[in-house]
């Protein structure tokens, strides 16, 4: 009942049959039952005539077909119908005592008419109220309009959502590099517009992203040019302390031109995704950079194997892992499988990270400090290309602060199918 089209489609059918119950209210106000003179005085008029006529010739009446007996016919009495028979006898001609009768063998009322003593007259009457079974009747009136203003409703809600509908199935089809696949225009009219705005949508959003790219990466091009010539510039300075700071500034530019065109490599690529094995990579890395002085150990390395390029992936867990080795003292690693997933775990005992900062780990060029970029090397762009490379494979990347102290970073990736 959450969404708008179930919504709709209540409201539709509660007006629908609000408005058929209203209706029939007014009809049954409107068309009032039919009035006693025109429905038992009839009768009564019946019953005078043949009491008459039994008064008169009591032999000739009974040729004529009367049945007279001693007592009433048997059955079940109606009270109120007997009630209503004896005011219409009142009412058109002389009082007299009057009983209807109900047999379980027939579907006729039997009315026994006092002739005054022990003599009754029986004669069959016709039963003017509504079927005993009329609920049925009235139920399955209900149910027809339940089920067809129902019916008409959820087709109405259908049809009022349906540029909604294409929408969300919209959304559901963008890919990994954040392009909607082309929508067919058929349809009813606002399904064509809504088709043809998303489609423009997207063409834009490709345009801007494919802009983005290129001027990042002709940026961290054209920085090699001047930087070139400031480091040859930066070997005739004579002050010692002077031409080291230089050449620092430049390695940083130079680190973080690299950092910023292989992050658009990253956004831009489109390399089919393999059978890597996960537990040799992370065996790898830990190797590498041990190599290079970094405090890494890896715990527990369960044999893994995921659908995903073995060079970008792991690009983006060495980053991972130098990120923990640098800002958290040291790294640990573990591997496991968890519903249906490929779990890296990498820990660290650094000082975290603070909660409010958390979500924008990931964002380009990030730093807990900027104060740090002197001390820490790095372009800020280590997770931001990690999280890219993951998320193309199918997986996600987490981080969380620890306690007491330290950072997890969790990295899950899909298994490989078995054939």
């Amino acid at each position: 009942m959450k969404s708008l089209r179930n919504r709709i489609a209540a409201l539709l059918i509660l007006a629908i049959v609000s408005v058929v119950g209203l209706a029939t209210l007014a009809a049954t106000q409107a068309l009032h039952p039919p009035l006693q003179e025109a429905t038992m005085d009839p009768t009564a008029k019946q019953f005078q005539l043949l009491i008459a006529l039994v008064d008169n010739d009591r032999d000739a009446a009974v040729t004529k077909g009367v049945i007279l007996t001693n007592q009433p016919a048997s059955g079940l009495e109606d009270e109120w119908l007997s009630h209503y028979l004896m005011s219409s006898l009142s009412r058109t001609g002389a009082a007299r005592q009057a009983i209807v009768t109900k047999s379980p063998d027939s579907p006729a009322l039997t009315a026994s008419v006092n002739l005054g003593g022990t003599d009754w007259m029986i004669m069959e009457m016709p039963d003017l109220r509504p079927p005993a079974d009329g609920w049925k009747v009235f139920a399955g009136w209900v149910v027809l309009i339940v089920i067809g203003s129902a019916a008409i409703s959820i087709y109405a809600a259908a049809k009022i959502t349906g540029p909604l509908g294409l929408i969300e199935e919209a959304v559901g089809r963008i890919g990994e590099d954040g392009v909607l696949p082309p929508i067919p225009e058929t349809g009813s009219n606002e399904l064509r517009t809504t088709a043809r705005a998303l489609n423009r949508l997207s063409s834009r959003l490709k345009s801007a992203m494919e802009s983005r790219m290129r001027l990042v990466a002709a940026a961290g091009h054209d920085l090699r040019t001047p930087m070139t010539r400031m480091r040859l510039r930066a070997e005739f300075v004579t002050d010692e302390e002077e031409r080291g700071k230089w050449f620092a500034d430049l390695e940083e530019l130079d680190s973080i031109a690299d950092s910023a065109i292989r992050l658009v490599r990253e956004e831009a690529s489109q390399d089919p995704a393999e059978s890597a094995s996960l537990d040799a990579l992370l065996r790898e890395i830990v190797e590498e950079l041990n190599q290079l002085n970094l405090d890494v150990t890896a715990t527990e390395l369960k044999p893994v194997r995921v659908p995903a390029g073995p060079v970008a992936l792991k690009r983006a867990l060495r980053n991972l892992v130098i990120n923990a080795a640098t800002h958290g003292k040291g790294a640990n690693i573990s591997l496991a499988r968890k519903d249906d997933k490929a779990v890296v775990t990498i820990t660290d005992e650094g000082p975290g990270i603070p909660e409010e900062q958390l979500a924008q780990v990931f964002e380009p060029f990030f730093r807990v400090d900027p104060a740090r970029r002197k001390t820490v090397p790095g372009a800020g762009l280590g997770l931001a290309i990690a999280k890219e490379i993951v998320e193309r494979f199918g997986g996600r990347i987490s981080i969380a602060n620890r306690t007491p102290i330290g950072l997890v970073q969790t990295v899950r990736l899909p298994l490989v199918s078995a054939s």
